[in-house]
């Protein structure tokens, strides 16, 4: 169509160039005019001409200022050679003036156009498989079309009076000018309602310049006007009927008669042939249009546009009216296909996560008595997979899920795929059935070619009592739900309920207020107190403790868990190696020889440079490092163990003592015991309440005693609570205690005069 229209619009204004030429060099009085009028009629077709060329936003605006500024030359020249060829020699000065002003006005509002955008821009579409630029009209393009279609209007009266007052020899003379004007302005109006990106109108307004300079220089019969526009019509690609004032048919293009069945030229069948096809619809109703569908298969279905325009003759009649009926079967093809490209997902066909939760909202508001439920289901380890296996085989897990999904899920329910790994269904909750979908959907094997891997996916349900509820919120519950088992190989579907809600709610109301309560210093360190064999206090364990304004001492199961969850623990932790800074810089100017015990969490080498941050707060403060104990867990070892030993190796080096915490609450101690370079080992207090209890655990306890005494490592027992555990873990050879036989956690001011005491 773009090439077609190119060589259509480049031959027209090679052939109005030289009607402009001709014009000029005619010896005719109204030879100037003519090709006055002729010329102003290129700019219009080159600016369209650039339209449909452009696969650019800039050429197309160019093109269009083009058009419409054209289009008001075309209107005053339309006007000066209208005056000429009607003989009005006199026209009315007011008049005259109204119009250089309103043209005036029109050039100059599409002058600030590019400043002010009010008069139009454009959209980028797809038009049979082409990129065009199509008009957005705002309020100076109406401005402009109110002038021009006024002015075109004040030209038409101006022949239909001629054309009514002249006498019968002279009639022809200005009916074929009449009627060409009539059929540009109505092709243009054509194009203006049907949004399409090429103005095929232009061809009108051309063949008009054409038709003028032959009339009004070479006069010619009215039949070959005739001929003239029947043949252009039939060359439209759109199948179109003209039709009388009465409503009977009086003619059809080729493409209307082979539409309609029309033979022999009987175009009076021609309305109740369309009426079998298109079903009934109103050719005395003045301006209209329809879409028809015809036909239901697939393969087969035709879509058409109807749209019927009438034809003035004057402000109270019509002469006539056309219907023009287009196959716009590609257009709406393309229309279904977008529409189901932007409410599906592309690799699984499931609703996207927007048309799905649209879907829903507009169920869920259904007054029908019926109970909801949501389900969030979630691939466990799905990056695994991808890493190990490849994208092109997570894409076939996906596509199984979203199988295995439709399998499942009846007409009542609503379904989708949320995002990545992660799948959303809604149904009636008298059709929820969690043993089929733990069995479907909780795990199975995907195999594709030579690969095979057991997939296991975690579901959440949400049971809806509030429709009022956003749709989001709803399967962010569902989605707590599966966050109480997304570590557990074994369930594979878990329910929310209000606890799960009241945890995430002290989570969130926990985590908005760390930030805060750092600075106020409503988190505080406690110190438990650390002695040798003899009771002596050698040290202590800076410990976090949090005074909440409203909600008192929170213990650290309250909130340790949440910031350990969401990363926070980082800043916390920050803050008490610069606590336990500040009170050891207090100590060395009292003469206190105590250290301070500071733990390390694994997420903090995720968040910063430990061994850097820490010995910038000793040289700061100008303590010892070896008064700043370290106590680095034994999970802080199971990621990337490597790098995890060279950074405790640094430490070492730069004079700091390293403690191995919670010593045997993991199955690989003994393992790290002999990687990990560290000073001291805390022996978990599981062992101790074992051994109590156990005398297997109490030889198990005297070993490993024993072996870090041999290997030269110190050893710590934490959790100490009575006179006969420490008497046992002296005998066993134990030479540093720590637990509240001794003393709990306290205040600095407490523990100072703890340790003036003892």
């Amino acid at each position: 169509m773009r090439v077609e229209f190119t060589i259509i619009f480049s031959l027209l204004i090679l052939i109005l160039t030289v009607c402009t030429i001709s014009s000029m060099h005619s010896k005719k009085i109204i030879g100037k005019s003519v090709a006055f009028l002729v010329c102003t009629l290129i700019p219009p077709v080159i600016g369209n001409l650039i339209i449909i060329c452009s696969t650019d936003r800039f050429p197309s605006m160019v093109g269009y200022y083009i058009y419409f500024l054209g289009m008001d030359a075309v209107m005053y020249a339309l006007i000066r050679f209208t005056l000429r060829y009607c003989r009005i020699t006199k026209p009315n000065k007011i008049v005259k003036y109204t119009i250089d002003v309103l043209l005036i006005i029109d050039v100059i509002q599409y002058a600030f156009n590019p400043v002010f955008g009010h008069a139009f821009e454009t959209e980028p579409i797809m038009f049979e498989n082409n990129l065009y630029f199509r008009l957005i009209p705002k309020l100076g393009q109406t401005y402009h079309r109110i002038v021009d279609y006024g002015l075109f209007a004040f030209v038409l009266f101006i022949f239909l009076l001629k054309t009514i007052r002249s006498i019968k020899i002279y009639v022809e003379r200005y009916l074929v000018m009449l009627v060409a004007l009539l059929i540009a302005g109505i092709w243009e109006s054509f194009y203006i309602f049907s949004g399409t990106p090429i103005d095929r109108s232009m061809i009108g307004l051309a063949v008009f310049g054409i038709l003028t300079y032959f009339f009004a220089l070479y006069y010619r019969p009215l039949k070959l006007l005739d001929r003239m526009l029947a043949g252009m019509a039939s060359e439209l690609p759109e199948a179109l009927y003209f039709f009388d004032s009465n409503g009977l048919c009086i003619w059809a293009n080729s493409k209307g008669t082979e539409l309609a069945g029309i033979t022999n030229d009987d175009y009076t069948r021609a309305e109740s042939k369309l009426k079998e096809m298109f079903g009934e619809f109103d050719l005395k109703k003045a301006e209209w249009s329809t879409e028809k569908r015809l036909g239901t298969d697939a393969g087969t279905t035709k879509y058409y546009l109807l749209e019927k325009h009438t034809i003035p003759y004057s402000e109270r009649r019509i002469v006539g009216s056309f219907l023009s009926i287009r196959d716009n079967t590609e257009d709406q093809l393309a229309l279904q296909k977008e529409k189901y490209n932007a409410t599906h997902d592309a690799l699984t066909g499931l609703y996207t996560k927007e048309h799905l939760y649209d879907r829903i909202a507009e169920e869920i508001q259904k007054d029908n008595g019926t109970n909801y439920a949501v389900v969030y289901a979630n691939v466990n380890n799905f990056k695994m997979i991808n890493d190990i296996f490849g994208s092109s085989f997570g894409d076939r897990v996906l596509i199984e899920i979203a199988q295995k999904i439709r399998a499942n899920m009846t007409e009542g329910c609503i379904y989708g795929r949320i995002v990545g790994d992660i799948f959303g269904m809604f149904m009636p909750v008298d059709e929820f059935d969690d043993a089929a979908l733990e069995k479907a959907l909780g795990h199975f094997t995907v195999e594709d070619r030579h690969l095979s891997h057991t997939v296991l996916i975690h579901m959440g349900v949400y049971f809806i009592p509030d429709r009022s509820i956003e749709v989001s919120v709803m399967f962010d519950r569902a989605r707590i739900a599966v966050s109480d088992i997304k570590n557990d190989y074994q369930i594979f579907m878990a329910y929310y309920d209000d606890k799960m809600r009241e945890q995430v709610l002290w989570d969130q109301h926990i985590s908005s207020q760390v930030g805060e309560a750092i600075a106020t210093k409503q988190i505080t360190p406690y110190l438990q107190p650390i002695v040798d064999s003899s009771g002596k206090p050698i040290g202590a364990e800076a410990l976090s403790r949090w005074t909440h304004p409203t909600d008192g001492f929170l213990s650290p199961a309250k909130f340790i868990p949440v910031i350990e969850r969401n990363g926070m623990i980082a800043e916390v932790d920050r803050y008490m190696w610069k606590c336990a800074c500040e009170i050891l810089a207090k100590w060395k100017k009292q003469g206190r020889e105590q250290f301070i015990s500071v733990n390390i969490s694994p997420k903090d080498f995720y968040f910063m440079d430990v061994v850097s941050v820490i010995k910038n707060l000793v040289e700061k403060y100008e303590i010892e490092p070896s008064k700043l104990r370290i106590e680095i867990t034994e999970t802080v070892m199971m990621d990337d163990p490597e790098n995890k030993i060279a950074i405790i190796n640094e430490f070492k080096k730069s004079g700091f003592v390293v403690e191995m915490d919670d010593f045997g609450s993991g199955y690989s101690s003994l393992n790290m015991l002999q990687d990990m370079p560290v000073d001291v080992i805390k022996i978990d207090m599981g062992f101790l309440n074992k051994s109590e209890l156990d005398e297997r655990g109490q030889t198990i306890l005297h070993n490993i005693l024993n072996m870090t005494r041999d290997i030269g490592i110190t050893s710590l027992t934490e959790g100490v609570e009575t006179a006969e555990q420490y008497s046992m873990l002296l005998s066993m050879g134990c030479r540093l205690f720590q637990g509240y036989h001794f003393a709990k956690p306290m205040p600095l001011n407490e523990l100072e005069e703890w340790l003036d005491r003892v």
